[in-house]
């Protein structure tokens, strides 16, 4: 039996996506979350992704992978975090987005190498996020990734 398409409107996705990416978000800034809130973490990045992309772009799609990574990585799972830190890397190399996604996807590899006990391959990589870092002329978006950069030290 044929599967049957079904479309939202795309303001609707859109409001979706975003609703998802940052319901993600403040499952990650919680403590103590339960099994449940993990798992439901989980579900929201992956579904966030999914909505960003049917009506994102490639900011999007690589965001929504390196939020699917920080996930991973917070649950202490560093395969599914590297896959979708190395996706995060490619949609950014191959859409050339600048140095703010550039270093975001290092950053996210150097947090997946650091749960997989890898702690020289992740200082590889923040010596590359670091680097992007440097090119970034937002002083906002600079901030983001030296705070991420910054808590991942912290945390070696």
């Amino acid at each position: 039996m044929p599967a049957e398409s079904w479309n939202l409107d795309p303001g609707d996705e859109r409001r979706l996506a975003a609703s998802l990416f940052n319901r993600t978000w403040a499952l990650l800034d919680k403590a103590n979350r339960t099994a449940d809130e993990d798992d439901e973490m989980i579900h929201a990045a992956h579904a966030s992704r999914h909505h960003w992309g049917v009506v994102g772009g490639p900011v999007q799609w690589a965001r929504g992978e390196w939020q699917c990574s920080r996930v991973y990585s917070v649950l202490g799972r560093p395969e599914p975090a590297m896959y979708h830190a190395r996706r995060c890397l490619a949609l950014s190399t191959e859409y050339d987005l600048g140095p703010f996604d550039l270093g975001a996807a290092h950053e996210a590899i150097a947090r997946s190498h650091q749960v997989a006990g890898d702690p020289a391959r992740a200082a590889e990589h923040v010596v590359l996020a670091r680097g992007e870092a440097a090119k970034i002329t937002d002083e906002e978006d600079r901030a983001i990734l030296d705070a991420d950069l910054a808590d991942l030290s912290q945390r070696g």
